[in-house]
């Protein structure tokens, strides 16, 4: 197997150069699918039968939770990558994706408690899912402080990508705490085993609202990735070009 990709992660300039032809395609892609999908839930999606109208916070809602888990899982793998193959890179993406997934995962609590106040009558229960899904928002925190608070970057590195891995263990809780324990939370939206439980004029506009998040999520880290290279880099030769190149540009 050909291997030479994985090495050229490690390189930042190699790096820059990809994701500058990647991310204007993340982007169109991520304003095309949230709009058409935002749209169609919205406006054209029927109401559910038992939930009426308020269902409609679902096309936010779970789109958001899939990203705070997958987010937080790209951690733990940019962390060993990182601990293993002491690539800059893994640490670059591990830093800039804490604060987009703790967003995420704000959005996803901030959401749900939208949605819970009319289906189960309050903002919040300690629910396992609710619980799990708050510790997770926490362990986003701790790795954005962590970041912040070691002064020496190689140290907090390390820092970091421990507790992205130890952190992960809480993903499958998430993932399987309604079938687990006793649960106020619905099963799960999306199952590739099982036939979705909703008419197709309804998960249609929520798998491309998932999509489309997914797509800016892309689209935003590989921007947050590229300054963050450009500011390590700063004193390579490489990137005093790129600015020069930059600077002739809108000159």
């Amino acid at each position: 197997m050909n291997w030479t990709w994985f090495h050229k992660l490690g390189s930042p300039k190699w790096f820059y150069e990809i994701s500058g032809r990647w991310l204007p395609w993340f982007a169109v892609a991520a304003v095309l699918l949230i709009g058409v999908g935002l749209v169609w839930g919205l406006a054209f999606a029927p109401p559910d039968y038992q939930q009426g109208n308020s269902f409609r916070i679902i096309y936010i809602h779970v789109p958001a939770a899939f990203l705070a888990q997958s987010c937080y899982v790209m951690l733990a793998v940019a962390g060993l990558v990182g601990l293993v193959w002491k690539m800059k890179l893994a640490d670059v993406a591990l830093q800039q994706a804490a604060p987009i997934g703790a967003w995420m995962t704000f959005i996803a609590l901030l959401t749900g408690a939208i949605w819970g106040k009319p289906t189960w009558g309050t903002w919040w229960v300690w629910d396992a899912r609710l619980t799990s899904m708050l510790i997770l928002l926490f362990l986003y925190f701790g790795v954005i402080a962590l970041g912040q608070a070691i002064s020496n970057r190689d140290s907090a590195a390390k820092a970091c990508a421990v507790l992205s891995i130890v952190g992960v263990v809480n993903i499958p809780i998430i993932k399987y705490s309604v079938d687990w324990w006793n649960s106020l939370h619905q099963p799960a939206t999306f199952k590739i085993t099982e036939k979705p439980a909703m008419p197709a004029e309804m998960w249609v506009p929520l798998l491309i609202m998932v999509l489309g998040f997914y797509c800016f999520f892309a689209a935003v880290l590989l921007m947050r990735m590229r300054l963050e290279v450009l500011k390590r880099e700063a004193r390579s030769s490489w990137v005093k070009a790129e600015v020069r190149a930059q600077v002739e540009t809108l000159s």
